[in-house]
């Protein structure tokens, strides 16, 4: 009986470079290496994938729905896993399902749900992102103005408990709307505060990040933008190398020439991520659904209110990825560097997420020649 398996593709991709000539071993659900396509153990059974890219499965921290379901409307750790199933068949097997604006009850019910998923370990599941009710109302988007308000003292105290219980714990909040301490509380039990939906200046930002905060949530969208000045958050996003930041690279939401500018002006070691901030009908061929009782529109790509306001987008991992390919000019590698190894260290995971090393899950995909997904395997077994 074999140990384990080889996989030979056209090429692998392992989290930080895309080689050929290589082979994936995994064994137990586990990858056991990657290595020259020589050097396959004898006790291996060799499987031809054929021509194509295996990749570690993609990493996303704004899912607000999928399969049909917005996160808000869950009720059950099945119904949690009805999302990640949806996004793990787009090929995305990690990913932080994200509560927009939302009232403290139904806050404290997703949370519940989310830490009862983490215990049961479902599939996908990678925490939660909890994008408002902390914002600016005058940068709001799509959020409904009237559940958005400042963080007080019962909201800190319902995050910090649920830090203890989630994988990874995510929290969108406006400067205006939180405080540099309950910022650093946060931070302190492990929750990944990100800064978005505000006209906050380039100096507050920079307090946030002195309190902790680490990332900027959709890059450029629903905030303050580059002035020369009033840096703004923009500028602050580009310019504070503490920061990472999530970009939605569908065209529509930033204009490509703004995504190349973006990925050449950004100060690392922070750097730009992808998010699809997908909303229920990824997965599924739906045409509309509700949000907070507005009805949201899809139609040629995008994803609207009935008044045309951007709700969310209507793009996969793999299709961001192709975009920044086709349209911005990157490279296969790096467009995948920040669909896997970005995302998770931006979560301060990427040991675990995002990447094919030794000892690691055997969580990966086959991307074919068109950049679309060909198969998806989580611990090693083949969902598709």
């Amino acid at each position: 009986m074999a140990a384990g398996k080889a996989y030979f593709s056209s090429a692998i991709f392992d989290g930080t470079t895309l080689r050929e000539d290589v082979v994936l071993l995994v064994e137990g659900g586990r990858v056991t290496g990657v290595v020259p396509a020589g050097e396959v153990p004898g006790n291996h059974e060799k499987v031809d994938l054929g021509d194509g890219t295996l990749a570690p499965g993609l990493v996303d921290l704004q899912v607000n729905g999928g399969g049909g379901l917005m996160l808000g409307e869950i009720e059950s750790v099945d119904d949690l896993a009805r999302i990640c199933r949806a996004h793990i068949g787009l090929g995305t097997t990690a990913l932080l399902p994200t509560l927009i604006t939302d009232t403290l009850e139904n806050t404290r019910k997703v949370l519940k749900i989310g830490g009862e998923a983490a215990r049961q370990k479902v599939p996908g599941f990678a925490g939660l992102h909890l994008e408002g009710p902390h914002l600016d109302p005058a940068r709001k988007g799509a959020h409904d103005a009237r559940l958005i308000r400042p963080m007080e003292a019962r909201d800190l105290d319902v995050y910090l408990e649920a830090a203890r219980t989630l994988p990874s714990l995510m929290i969108t909040a406006a400067p205006e709307s939180v405080t540099p301490d309950q910022i650093r509380k946060l931070t302190e039990a492990g929750v990944t505060v990100s800064l978005g939906h505000s006209n906050a200046t380039y100096d507050a930002v920079h307090d946030c990040v002195k309190a902790g905060a680490t990332c900027m949530t959709h890059l450029y969208n629903a905030m303050s933008p580059l002035a020369h000045r009033e840096p703004g958050m923009v500028g602050a996003g580009l310019n504070i190398g503490q920061l990472h930041a999530g970009l939605i690279a569908d065209g529509l939401h930033v204009d490509p020439a703004a995504v190349e500018i973006a990925l050449r002006a950004k100060k690392g070691p922070g750097a730009i991520f992808l998010v699809t901030d997908a909303m229920a009908v990824a997965g599924t061929e739906q045409t509309e659904f509700s949000l907070g009782g507005r009805r949201i529109l899809r139609a040629d790509g995008r994803l609207t209110l009935e008044d045309g306001t951007l709700a969310g987008a209507d793009i996969t991992l793999p299709a961001a990825i192709r975009f920044l390919q086709q349209e911005v000019g990157l490279t296969l590698e790096t467009a995948l560097r920040m669909a896997t190894s970005l995302p998770a260290a931006t979560i301060g995971r990427q040991d675990v997420l995002g990447c094919l090393v030794s000892g690691g899950g055997a969580d990966f995909i086959q991307l074919s020649s068109d950049g679309s997904v060909r198969s998806v395997w989580l611990d090693g077994v083949r969902q598709r």
